[in-house]
């Protein structure tokens, strides 16, 4: 058995209060009959309710991908700066969603969102080591030694030690960076490592899935296609 008003906000009807004033609006009915109170009981997939005439499903899964611009923080929230949360549409917002790893301030591109906890720590786990494919303009230009010293595994400044990871280049102070972590601004470090400052930084690629078109600060939900593919 649930609370309505948990089983409606599961829904994405709204947060706890907006379910409250919908409720109050008479805009909600279980079983055909109107319903006001927000702490009635149902049983998800038994009683059938319905707002303004639609069917609520109670939770579902969600898996949102995101086209992040420069100039937020990946964070659910922040006192100082502007997050991610605040580019998700105010449905989405509803949905319980946590950033899967995160993308620093500056860094741009793909940025995954979900409310199933189970998924998102399988996606970031070391162990799964799922590939992130990195964009980089950098000074310099990276030489057959930098791709050799990524692919035995960079040591960094501070001792940190990497996976072996895939550095290719792709013009003069342009390369692609595949890592298979996601340690604390990891891609900027390697490259700095190996005296390569990097100038502008995003991330196209993660698992199978690509922005594939998506514009720069919009989301989407992924398709049922790009769900089978990232179930590591």
């Amino acid at each position: 058995m649930e609370r309505l008003d948990k089983f409606l906000s599961d829904s994405g009807a709204g947060t706890r209060s907006q379910v409250k004033l919908l409720l109050k609006a008479g805009r909600v009915s279980v079983d055909g009959k109107p319903e006001k109170d927000p702490g009635k009981k149902i049983e998800p997939g038994k009683n059938l309710v319905f707002l303004d005439g639609a069917p609520m499903g109670g939770y579902q899964r969600r898996v949102v991908i995101m086209n992040k611009p420069a100039g937020f923080v990946t964070a659910t929230e922040d006192s100082v700066e502007k997050t991610v949360m605040e580019l998700l549409p105010e449905q989405m917002r509803h949905w319980d969603l946590k950033p899967v790893g995160r993308l620093d301030k500056q860094t741009e591109g793909l940025l995954l969102f979900t409310n199933d906890g189970d998924l998102l720590h399988r996606l970031i786990s070391p162990k799964k080591e799922v590939p992130k494919i990195y964009y980089a303009r950098h000074e310099g230009t990276a030489s057959p030694e930098d791709v050799q010293s990524f692919a035995a595994g960079l040591t960094l400044r501070d001792g940190t030690e990497c996976l072996p990871a895939l550095l290719e280049p792709i013009g003069p102070g342009e390369s692609r960076v595949t890592v298979r972590e996601g340690k604390y601004h990891q891609v900027r470090r390697m490259m700095a490592s190996r005296n390569m400052t990097v100038l502008y930084l995003e991330r196209i690629q993660e698992g199978n899935l690509t922005l594939s078109g998506l514009p720069r600060g919009q989301v989407r939900e992924l398709t049922e296609k790009e769900l089978l593919s990232i179930e590591p």
